[in-house]
């Protein structure tokens, strides 16, 4: 961990002063983009945050892959916490000068990980069903939600790189997509929260994708455009997190 801290040149702003407070491993990422007005984003984002663009255009990302090593600071990975599949639907937004992620719905396979998140993160997290494994090239991915009050959520499909990594180009579409070291959540009382994350440059893969079932933008309440989206796939990525802070009013 220590020497993926050293890498940081690649980084828009230096890494936070006070101490890290949790890591993750995310593996077999699939990023899944489609165009979406800034229009339809906007009402959904809080006022303090600016939905961020590129070339004038929002994009909504469905993110589903799996986390190994979810640890906290000082403390060892242990079996039945630590690793499980997860799910994001996400878009982007900047504050001051910062640019990062906003989540609209979190789905994950561990009830213990996603109550810890939601009281921790502010995130909005929810309980599913889930199951990810690789056979024959291809990631086979399931997910049901099943959080009590929740609106009803499904992705069921498979996915696979298809040709060599590569490290997306500044300036670059696949950038803006992916290289962002910070999440912002609603706290509520305590105000937008920003917490900070840190990993080496994305190695991204164009890839391939066949959905039997996806209703997660949907029941974020959006409809996804009919064409095809934008994807890409990550082998793996080591993160380090910070605890959140409250954006100034």
């Amino acid at each position: 961990m220590s020497a993926n801290l050293e890498q940081v040149a690649h980084r828009p702003w230096p890494l936070p002063t006070g101490g890290w407070v949790m890591t993750q491993i995310w593996h077999d990422l699939l990023f899944a983009h489609w165009p979406v007005p800034e229009a339809l984003l906007r009402p959904r984002i809080p006022a303090q945050l600016a939905v961020d663009t590129f070339d004038g255009q929002g994009w909504l990302g469905v993110v589903p892959f799996r986390m190994s090593g979810v640890r906290l600071r000082g403390t060892p990975a242990v079996p039945w916490l630590s690793a499980f599949p997860e799910l994001n639907v996400r878009t982007y937004v900047v504050a001051d000068g910062k640019p990062g992620v906003w989540f609209f719905s979190l789905d994950a396979g561990n009830a213990i990980a996603v109550a810890m998140a939601r009281a921790w993160f502010h995130l909005p997290y929810f309980r599913a069903r889930m199951s990810c494994q690789e056979r024959h090239g291809w990631i086979q991915y399931a997910s049901e939600r099943n959080h009590r009050g929740a609106a009803s959520a499904a992705w069921h499909g498979h996915y696979g790189p298809v040709g060599e990594p590569f490290s997306a180009q500044t300036g670059s579409l696949e950038h803006f997509l992916t290289e962002r070291y910070c999440l912002y959540s609603d706290g509520r009382a305590s105000g937008i929260l920003r917490g900070d994350i840190h990993h080496a440059p994305w190695r991204l893969a164009a890839a391939k994708a066949e959905l039997r079932k996806n209703t997660m933008a949907e029941a974020a309440g959006f409809a996804l455009p009919a064409e095809q989206p934008l994807l890409h796939f990550s082998k793996r990525q080591d993160v380090v997190v910070w605890h959140p802070e409250r954006l100034a009013r």
